[in-house]
């Protein structure tokens, strides 16, 4: 089972869309590692960006490689150093924009590891506000591409701060460096892009088209609800398509078959939602595996492959509920 980073919380939305009773989820388990989420929001000013100094990578230097980084040499900088190793052509990262991507992190002072989502072999998806992740990334990759290769060397002050990171061995002294892979960037009103797929079996739920950011219409039909799983393009992107162990970022919009009432949506939320297909309900991750990136998928989930008799407590899914979602499929990390 792939490890999740320690510190990243568990993404809104999750714990409506969670595994009942699921041992194969690993949502809660602790690993030895820490990613750069923040612990708590920053009220330390800018930084200033430097050049430099920062450890050479002497190996696994093309982009998506694991890089090995040499231990830092002398005093860091005091300032936040950053430089662009590899320059990509994507779009431009802006601030609480979800950023997709490999890292390694290091201690300056020992070269020790304390994470990297290589070995995971998965990318995770963070978002780059104050708060949910340290300053120094913040700082460091607004304004990056797609693309780009990333180091940067980040002090206390716009890292852990003065507490550190006891966990994954950081000291309140202790200066990082990262070295920082973006494969993509996403606003928090991203959507899919491809070919609409007609929607012609009229006792199927049908689901707005729009791309502009917006939650899509869902029309639930006065049919019987379907007794098996649904899982149709609505949208029909051209992406790499989604394994059953895959991880993914995600916009979605669920409703109840009975009524059609709203009980989750990541646009409501203005935030986009990351997590493992091993961590969802069943409908999800059948429904999600095989689709393609881009893509809009409608998914009906009997009450079998959701939660049956066992909902969620305190929401508006009642026992042996059909849901009924639309999910923009935006990434797999």
């Amino acid at each position: 089972m792939r490890r999740r980073s320690l510190l990243l919380a568990v993404p809104a939305g999750l714990v409506t869309l969670a595994a009942c009773g699921d041992d194969k989820s690993d949502s809660s388990k602790a690993s030895d590692s820490a990613s750069p989420s923040a612990s708590q929001a920053s009220e330390a000013p800018p930084p200033k960006i430097v050049d430099g100094p920062l450890p050479a990578i002497t190996a696994g230097t093309e982009f998506d490689q694991k890089p090995t980084v040499a231990k830092g040499s002398g005093d860091p900088s005091g300032q936040l150093a950053v430089k662009t190793v590899i320059a990509g052509g994507g779009r431009t990262v802006a601030e609480n924009d979800f950023v997709v991507a490999h890292y390694l992190g290091q201690i300056w002072d020992t070269g020790k590891v304390f994470d990297n989502s290589y070995d995971r072999g998965a990318r995770l998806a963070l978002p780059l506000t104050q708060g949910a992740i340290i300053d120094g990334w913040r700082y460091g990759l607004i304004g990056k591409k797609a693309g780009s290769r990333v180091q940067m060397a980040v002090p206390p002050t716009w890292g852990y701060g003065e507490q550190g990171n006891q966990q994954a061995g950081i000291e309140g002294t202790d200066t990082l460096v990262f070295v920082v892979d973006v494969k993509d960037t996403f606003k928090a009103n991203s959507s899919a892009k491809g070919t609409e797929v007609a929607q012609d079996d009229i006792d199927l739920p049908k689901v707005g088209t729009n791309t502009d950011g917006k939650a899509p219409s869902v029309e639930v039909p006065g049919a019987d609800a379907p007794k098996k799983l649904v899982a149709n393009y609505v949208i029909e992107g051209d992406g790499e398509e989604v394994g059953a162990e895959d991880s993914v970022l995600v916009q979605y919009k669920g409703v109840l078959w009975d009524g059609g009432e709203e009980f989750d949506s990541t646009y409501s939320r203005k935030q986009l939602t990351s997590f493992s297909l091993q961590q969802v309900v069943k409908g999800w991750a059948q429904g999600l595996t095989g689709k393609k990136v881009g893509s809009r998928v409608l998914i009906v989930i009997p009450p079998e492959l959701g939660y049956g008799d066992t909902p969620p407590q305190g929401g508006k899914i009642k026992k042996d509920s059909t849901l009924v979602f639309s999910v923009d499929l935006l990434a797999k990390l």
